[in-house]
């Protein structure tokens, strides 16, 4: 069941701050979608494929899906038609696929490039080193992938209790987007999301500059 005091509460608050809300519905009913949609909310995050594609399918279709788990490339072409923004990008594979299966629907898809924030080694993306491959590699290929657009950056920082250490976390990826905004990365002015911040932490994260949160259990209760 959906905590609607909570959502109007935190859509008022990141609505003031220009922060977008991602709703993340995984594991959730689709009646508990649908109801939140009913509130006015349209951007919902789902982990898994296959659940995603299922829950697509019953419901209204201006909804903005969200694919924010670790992404398969093998697995791209059964969300390429609808999906709005692929959230964990951390590989140029993975881009170039995505591009493949946009192009194959008509449509241009948004990214996230994830980077690796947290000690935890079980947490996805891409290092500094690995990033800045990452960049030479589109710089030279950018022309080939015009249906895939780079927005921005997202992260996870540690599952911790010591709020300085994920304000230090948060602080680095923040960073790392305002620089990639001052470079010729991307060429545009689309490179405009810094996405980091869930249920636990998203009030640090906004602090620390973020664009767009993930929350889940703060608005349908725990899993």
């Amino acid at each position: 069941m959906i905590n609607e005091l909570v959502w109007r509460q935190l859509k008022s608050q990141l609505d003031a701050k220009g922060v977008t809300l991602v709703a993340v519905s995984k594991t959730k009913p689709v009646a508990d979608i649908q109801a939140l949609y009913n509130l006015g909310q349209r951007d919902f995050g789902e982990n898994y494929v296959q659940e995603l594609v299922e829950k697509q399918a019953q419901l209204p279709n201006d909804i903005r899906w969200h694919f924010i788990g670790h992404l398969q490339s093998n697995k791209v072409k059964q969300i390429a038609p609808f999906v709005q923004m692929i959230h964990a990008v951390d590989s140029f594979k993975l881009l170039t696929e995505i591009n493949k299966q946009a192009v194959k629907n008509g449509r241009t898809i948004d990214v996230l490039l994830q980077m690796h924030i947290a000690d935890e080694e079980t947490k996805f993306g891409m290092s500094v080193t690995e990033m800045f491959d990452f960049m030479d590699y589109y710089r030279a290929q950018k022309d080939d992938l015009k249906q895939v657009e780079i927005r921005g950056l997202m992260g996870m920082a540690s599952f911790t209790n010591d709020e300085s250490k994920v304000e230090q976390e948060f602080l680095q990826l923040y960073n790392r987007f305002l620089v990639m905004q001052r470079t010729d990365f991307i060429g545009k002015n689309t490179f405009d999301i810094c996405s980091m911040g869930m249920s636990a932490d998203y009030a640090i994260a906004i602090h620390c500059g973020s664009t767009m949160v993930r929350i889940g259990s703060a608005l349908f209760g725990t899993r």
